[in-house]
């Protein structure tokens, strides 16, 4: 993997006001947003309650745009789903740093929070390749 330097967070005040204009805003009753950080606690001892005594001091992250793309277009065949956006950033990243965020905007709240669940899983699950670094 290159070692790109991470890319600048972006603004959900300005992510909505564009939402907020979309074509399809007139169906949304809400928006959800998702915003993944590097912790560090790792994600072994997170997910499988592993715990080697380390300590995550930062990630190499990267994605694949077309898979994205792809998870994309499938999460606006879902019911209710009419905006969806995406950042996700890349290189070395710190504890802290923004991983991704995903805002995703629907008709009613069960089809935001399972648009949302099931994009952010394929996302984290076919798109993104998380290394960690431990201390």
């Amino acid at each position: 993997m290159d070692k790109k330097s991470k890319k600048p967070s972006r603004s959900m005040d300005e992510w909505l006001r564009e939402a907020k204009s979309d074509p399809e805003a007139s169906q949304v009753g809400m928006f959800l947003v998702h915003n993944g950080v590097v912790r560090e606690t790792p994600k072994s001892k997170v997910r499988q309650g592993m715990d080697d005594g380390t300590v995550v001091v930062g990630m190499d992250f990267s994605f694949d745009a077309e898979k994205v793309e792809v998870a994309i277009e499938e999460t606006y065949k879902m019911e209710g789903i009419y905006y969806i956006k995406v950042w996700l950033n890349e290189g070395q990243l710190q504890v802290g740093d923004d991983i991704m965020y995903v805002l995703i905007g629907g008709d009613i709240r069960p089809h935001v929070i399972d648009g949302l669940q099931s994009l952010v899983e394929k996302i984290k699950t076919e798109c993104v390749t998380e290394i960690e670094q431990r201390e």
